[in-house]
């Protein structure tokens, strides 16, 4: 049966890049060392060596994952301290500015270094009509931050030997087609995770959009135009991702939300996160979507349900409590759960993104590449690598961000459409790294958006360019 309702219901110069590009696959193939396992548990993908910020390879049209294979992994090394402008004290005073002004009606911040909490606060409002305010265990709908679990949770059943990387999803879902023949047999979970189907860019996310339950989506896929055979190209996806939670549930015999829930939420003590419509609103506290209206922020009574039907690719909730754990773990301070191996697998590139470098006034003045891995994008953000993603649905925006070099992560929260907190993120990096840069005016699209309605902003009289996120 393809589709469980439960896992988702719940839950430069074109010429000199090139040759740029050649020079640093060269190096970053170099350093792969393979060597055989006893057994397929700790297959990973073959990736770059994780600590060159500049390596983003453009791989071979469909690139190998071979069996017993790993990627060398450098010994640990310690950490560069963040710059000594980087102010703590500051970046929360700048969270509590954007809602005194009412630039946005709540946020939450956490910046997470060398392991520990430098902060996981709250700001503003839950609710401008209630007036609530925001705490640290204040529930937060993800959006796309959601990728980062599933790429996590099926990592982790790579390492245990419950899956492959090169696994073919028609071993989970036979019944799946695509509309090239032959090439939804071909189709591997390491594909799926990398954005690398073969179909167009947010492929049927309009559908999603208007209510459509996520099996009989998974069925259109059979018609969905492709631009290249499954392993050969890029191109952003919510539905096709989500496929692999009907893979994790073939693996585990699991719903996938119930799996992520078992492995991750609860062991590192994500007490407030949780999937899907009822998980946030059954929640003891939780920021309601806010849109743009004519006497300003409206407060709308519900999360709009549509994208938890797609639960792999926008299904989290949490708390900015909940998120500093998440930070923790991702840079390597949690190995009972998240061992050093497979973050290097996750967090490594495995296919060139280079409209990423242009999709925002940050990114074209930070980004000399990009790349996606396995539910994270991966930037060379002024030399430094930056693992990274952003998330957008109606109401609600986010992003994320571990600095590996620096052992630095953060993770900014917001319940509206503002554009401007976004501006904090790069903001933050750039005094980590040493830059100069403050990019708080801005007020655009800065974070990996999803498909989004413009319906409610008619009906509040906003302007609908900036309350609703577009397709990309």
């Amino acid at each position: 049966m393809i589709g469980l309702p439960d896992q988702h219901t719940q839950g430069a110069c074109p010429m000199k890049e090139a040759r740029r590009w050649r020079t640093q696959r060269i190096a970053g193939l170099a350093m792969l060392l393979p060597f055989a396992l006893v057994s397929t548990a700790q297959d990973a993908l073959p990736v770059p060596q994780p600590t060159l910020p500049t390596v983003v390879t453009q791989p071979a049209p469909k690139p190998p994952v071979a069996a017993g294979q790993v990627a060398y992994i450098p010994a640990p090394q310690a950490p560069k301290p963040v710059a000594p402008a980087f102010d703590v004290a500051r970046f929360e005073a700048m969270a509590q500015a954007m809602v005194s002004d009412g630039r946005v009606p709540g946020m939450a911040l956490a910046i997470v270094k060398d392991g520990k909490v430098l902060t996981a606060r709250g700001y503003g409002t839950t609710d401008v009509d209630s007036g609530e305010g925001v705490n640290p265990h204040t529930v937060f709908r993800l959006a796309s931050l959601s990728k980062g679990f599933a790429g996590t949770v099926t990592g982790m059943l790579v390492a245990e030997g419950s899956l492959r990387w090169d696994s073919r999803v028609t071993d989970y879902l036979p019944d799946l087609r695509l509309s090239q023949p032959g090439a939804a047999q071909e189709l591997t979970v390491a594909e799926v995770l990398s954005h690398r189907v073969g179909l167009t860019h947010n492929a049927y996310d309009g559908f999603v959009e208007s209510g459509e339950d996520y099996r009989s989506l998974v069925h259109k896929l059979a018609n969905a135009p492709m631009k290249c055979a499954p392993g050969d190209c890029y191109a952003y996806q919510n539905v096709a991702f989500s496929l692999v939670g009907d893979v994790v549930f073939g693996a585990t015999g699991s719903f996938f939300s119930e799996t992520v829930a078992r492995r991750i939420f609860k062991p590192l003590g994500m007490d407030d996160a949780s999937y899907g419509l009822d998980g946030i609103t059954s929640s003891p506290s939780w920021a309601r979507p806010h849109v743009r209206g004519r006497g300003g922020w409206v407060s709308l009574s519900a999360p709009k349900p549509t994208y938890y039907r797609v639960a792999p690719a926008a299904g989290v909730n949490a708390s900015i409590s909940d998120m500093a754990q998440w930070l923790i773990a991702q840079t390597g301070h949690r190995t009972d759960v998240l061992p050093l191996p497979l973050l290097a697998t996750l967090h490594a590139p495995v296919v060139r993104t280079p409209s990423e470098t242009r999709s925002s006034s940050w990114r074209r003045a930070r980004l000399d590449d990009a790349g996606y891995g396995i539910g994270w994008r991966v930037y060379d953000y002024a030399g430094h690598r930056v693992v990274y993603h952003g998330g957008a649905v109606q109401g609600y925006r986010g992003a994320i961000a571990l600095v590996p070099e620096r052992d630095l992560g953060v993770v900014v929260l917001w319940n509206s459409t503002s554009g401007v907190p976004g501006g904090l993120m790069p903001t933050i990096l750039d005094s980590a790294l040493g830059l100069r840069g403050d990019w708080l005016d801005l007020d655009e699209d800065d974070v990996d958006l999803l498909y989004a309605t413009r319906k409610a902003a008619r009906e509040y009289g906003s302007d609908a360019s900036t309350s609703y996120a577009k397709p990309r």
